[in-house]
């Protein structure tokens, strides 16, 4: 199979056969380590059963006496093929101390030197476990001296064993250790299908240039998207992730966590378990649009991508429009009221009835103190005309709203949208507590101070106050108590707002059924002097 061939093969064929190849390269090479660990054990055990007997031999006290009076034949030769039949030996030989066979069992070799070395034994030493060739051919062969009473070397025994006696044993045991490496081979083989199957499961089936392509276009797509975008697996932890996302969250987002342990908002943790379509979620300082999708392959369930838009700048044109709306209603209902006096005007002097015209422009006169009756507690033009399109918008819902006679706010507001928003929002969640409440005369209340370049709010309420089992959640997106859909980000905005300038909003008093709820806020570095 030439190169060619094997680069046009799919990856994970190509797998598949290099762990094949890997499996049987290695069971051959252990196939060969244990033959050869095996022969070494074969010829050891056949040299020590050789030496075994040449001890048993070179210690008889015929062979003995004989040995040293160097007779050969006779009683040693009937010894030696008593042996040799007993033991299975190829041969057992006797030798005086100069190598002379003594005894042997073809008679013929008596009286000739032998065919190897004898000197190692003659020199009083064992030799074990030597292949050597002789006159009876190649064998595995032991050598043990001859000693007299008095120490003397007066001879040597040889014992040998057939080399294809040991070849036997070893070619068996190798058939043995075959058989188990083929079955080895067959479960390695299986385990690379499976493992090469699992492969292609866990990949879909691409090829390694087609998974380095898509890794190439998600990094493009994830980092040249202005979008925040994430994803998260099925268990739901974090499995990718681009840095507009961690920017607009205004947190890490470490791939492999836990998306519940991020302490994300509840409509961002809505949006993990479910598909949402432009929901409005507030995340530290930014107001983001989110939209989810659940993602599947092949019935497959993936997990869910969600992906943010950043729409703070066009939330605060948004604000600053309700602002203006505000305005708006709030001279539209003071025209209907300075029309009605000049109708009732009109009429008296139609009649007239001077005098009480007269009498009437006083009585306006001396009523209304400034035109949005107010007073000159407040010297900013938007706190005024902000509380003023509130107080008429509230009483058109029959809520009475006024302002604390202890407000004292004279100092310019250097971040209308910021105030607006804050003290906006406070008003028209207290409005809505002071309709749902049970007093007859609904009524709220907003207190106006200034301290150095802070605005201090206060707005309290008529209402039935804040249930104990919303007071956690309260400031969270999403959190609401009105039953019309849509609500929920009044407070959220009004305290992301506040802490944007290093303020807060808090719940001061949660009230109860014989008192409203009690908000207060702090906007630092809002005030100068005028």
């Amino acid at each position: 199979m030439d190169n060619g061939v094997f680069g046009r093969m799919r990856f994970s064929r190509q797998i598949l056969i290099l762990q094949i190849g890997v499996v049987v390269l290695l069971l051959a090479v252990g196939l060969g380590l244990v033959s050869w660990l095996l022969w070494g054990t074969l010829r050891d055990q056949y040299g020590e059963r050789a030496l075994g007997i040449a001890h048993t031999v070179s210690v008889d006290p015929g062979v003995v006496a004989n040995a040293a009076a160097r007779r050969s034949g006779g009683e040693l030769e009937d010894l030696v093929q008593a042996v040799t039949r007993r033991t299975g030996a190829l041969f057992v030989v006797i030798t005086d101390d100069k190598g002379i066979r003594l005894a042997h069992p073809d008679p013929g070799q008596i009286g000739r030197q032998v065919s190897t070395d004898p000197s190692e034994a003659l020199a009083g030493n064992d030799v074990v476990s030597a292949v050597q060739a002789g006159t009876l051919g190649v064998s595995v062969r032991s050598k043990t001296p001859i000693f007299t009473a008095d120490g003397r070397v007066v001879g040597e025994v040889s014992v040998g064993y057939e080399i294809g006696a040991a070849t036997g044993d070893l070619v068996r045991l190798t058939l043995t250790s075959s058989a188990f490496a083929a079955g080895a081979l067959a479960l390695g083989v299986a385990a690379s299908a499976l493992l090469t199957r699992r492969l292609n499961r866990l990949t879909h089936g691409l090829e390694p240039r087609e998974l380095t392509e898509l890794l190439y276009e998600r990094e493009a797509v994830l980092h040249g998207i202005g979008e925040g975008m994430l994803a998260v697996d099925s268990a739901g932890r974090v499995s990718v992730r681009n840095a507009e996302a961690e920017r607009l969250l205004g947190k890490a987002l470490p791939v492999g966590e836990k998306v519940s342990e991020l302490d994300l908002s509840p409509r961002l943790g809505k949006a993990v378990e479910e598909t949402v379509d432009n929901l409005l979620a507030v995340a530290g300082n930014r107001v983001l649009v989110v939209n989810s999708r659940a993602v599947r392959h092949d019935d497959r369930d993936l997990g869910t991508v969600l992906t943010f838009r950043d729409r703070t700048d066009l939330d605060a044109l948004t604000r600053e429009l309700s602002a203006v709306r505000s305005l708006s209603d709030g001279l539209r209902a003071q025209r209907h009221e300075f029309s009605n006096r000049l109708h009732t005007l009109s009429g008296l002097l139609q009649l007239g009835h001077h005098e009480e015209a007269v009498e009437y422009l006083q009585a306006l006169t001396d009523t209304s103190v400034s035109a949005d009756g107010l007073g000159d507690s407040v010297s900013d033009p938007y706190l005024r005309a902000l509380v003023s399109a509130k107080i008429e918008q509230a009483r058109e819902k029959g809520v009475t709203l006024r302002l604390a006679d202890d407000s004292w706010v004279p100092a310019k507001v250097t971040d209308p949208i910021a105030a607006n928003t804050v003290v906006g929002n406070l008003l028209d969640n207290a409005v809505h507590a002071a309709r749902m409440g049970t007093r007859d005369q609904a009524s709220v209340e907003i207190t106006l101070l200034r301290n150095g370049s802070t605005l201090h709010v206060s707005v309290v309420d008529s209402g039935t106050g804040v249930a104990a089992e919303v007071r956690k959640t309260l400031f969270d997106e999403g959190a609401s108590t009105k039953l019309a859909p849509g609500h929920g980000l009044g407070l959220a905005l009004a305290r992301q707002a506040a802490r944007v300038r290093g303020g807060d909003v808090w719940l001061a008093d949660p009230g109860g059924t014989d008192r409203g709820a009690l908000f207060v806020a702090a906007l630092p570095e809002t005030l100068e002097d005028a």
